[in-house]
């Protein structure tokens, strides 16, 4: 089949140590700029009082309390400010949840009537967005350098994607350094997140991508790698090494041109909406078992996967298949994140909920043949009990 796609990336990434200060240079002078930021972390580190210091004399409209799971209610409230302020530019200070939130926020600042998230979900033409911009503190979603946002609306138990081209960020900063405060668990489930990021868009059905592939292959490589290096013994070019992968692994390069699944993705969202786990962990949850349910469909380059990235040998496709799975399960549980749901005792999972909430969402069937129905998920899950 011909290799199709239409690829445009526009975010400006600045890289590097020290990079925070080039946002004077980034900004025009007379922006009047949201910064928006999480639970403050970015205060007691030093990143806040960076960044202000770099947008100097510019008028800048502070809102915290992103949570880590974007509310759109909080995002309502931030609108609201930044309207009041007449904000001119939206700024996202943290990880990928601020990052949405901000880019989100960006477009629905300009909205004057109506409800923001019924227009976007219906696909109504709305005004051009605010610009907005990324100082990236927690490597994962890559959400610095694409157009999606992730939003929970808790009044309504939804957790939906929305990819809002004209909201991807006009430039990233990316600071390594900033990486230094996070907690064990932050890394851990920004290094899963990443990791299942390239294997969803990696794992589908193989086709003429020879580029995609085999940059996904090193990405995926540099993670399993890198990994247990960034929680164990971390160094400045660990965590260089982590965050740059974690930006390519979900900024539309490794999926150009390529059919993508995001099965564990939207189980994850559904997972997180009900019964508020960590996003990382949702999918390490599902992941391993959703490969094994589509064997037989995913083998071809669940074999190669096997071969060039966990370098097993051998010449039955299914066996080699089986064991990459078993190793990337393993990975999971080495970055402390659970592959089963009894690892978490706390909770009463209740597979009927979770279909119904996919459903309510509109979320089925999954998969990129779309072939994973209610009756699919259901055997999942119960397979990953």
């Amino acid at each position: 089949m011909p290799l199709n796609f239409d690829l445009q990336n526009t975010t400006r990434i600045v890289f590097g140590q020290g990079k925070i200060a080039d946002l004077d240079h980034l900004l025009s002078r007379n922006e009047r700029v949201l910064l928006l930021f999480g639970g403050g972390s970015i205060k007691s580190n030093g990143v806040y009082d960076q960044v202000m210091r770099a947008l100097g004399d510019r008028h800048v409209i502070p809102f915290g309390g992103i949570e880590p799971n974007p509310e759109y209610d909080t995002i309502l409230e931030a609108a609201r400010l930044a309207q009041h302020e007449k904000a001119t530019f939206v700024l996202g200070v943290g990880g990928g949840s601020v990052i949405d939130a901000a880019k989100f926020l960006a477009a629905i600042i300009p909205v004057k009537s109506g409800d923001a998230w019924d227009l976007l979900v219906s696909g109504a033409a709305l005004p051009d967005p605010l610009p907005n911009g990324a100082v990236l503190t927690l490597p994962a979603t890559g959400s610095e350098s694409n157009p999606v946002s992730v939003m929970s609306r808790r009044t309504r138990g939804l957790k939906l994607p929305f990819a809002i081209e004209k909201a991807r960020p006009k430039f990233a900063v990316l600071d390594p350094s900033t990486m230094k405060s996070l907690s064990r668990r932050q890394l851990e489930n920004g290094v899963v997140d990443a990791v299942t990021h390239v294997l969803e868009q990696y794992l589908t059905q193989p086709a003429n991508l020879p580029i995609q592939y085999g940059f996904s292959e090193t990405l995926l490589t540099v993670l399993f790698e890198a990994g247990p290096k960034l929680i164990d013994e971390p160094t400045d070019e660990v965590r260089d090494t982590v965050m740059w992968a974690a930006n390519q692994a979900l900024n539309g390069l490794i999926g150009a041109g390529a059919q993508q699944d995001w099965s564990t993705h939207m189980i994850g969202h559904s997972l997180t909406a009900l019964y508020g786990i960590d996003h990382a962990r949702t999918l390490s949850l599902v992941m391993s078992h959703l490969l094994r349910d589509q064997l037989e469909l995913k083998l071809a380059m669940l074999a190669r996967f096997g071969r060039n990235v966990w370098k097993l040998e051998g010449s039955d496709d299914r066996a080699v298949a089986m064991e990459a799975i078993a190793f990337t399960e393993q990975f999971f549980s080495r970055m402390g994140c659970p592959v089963r749901l009894s690892e978490l005792p706390n909770i009463a999972f209740d597979v009927e909920h979770i279909i119904e909430h996919l459903e309510k969402a509109h979320q089925l069937p999954l998969g990129e043949r779309q072939n994973l129905n209610a009756e699919d998920v259901r055997r999942i899950l119960k397979a990953a009990a």
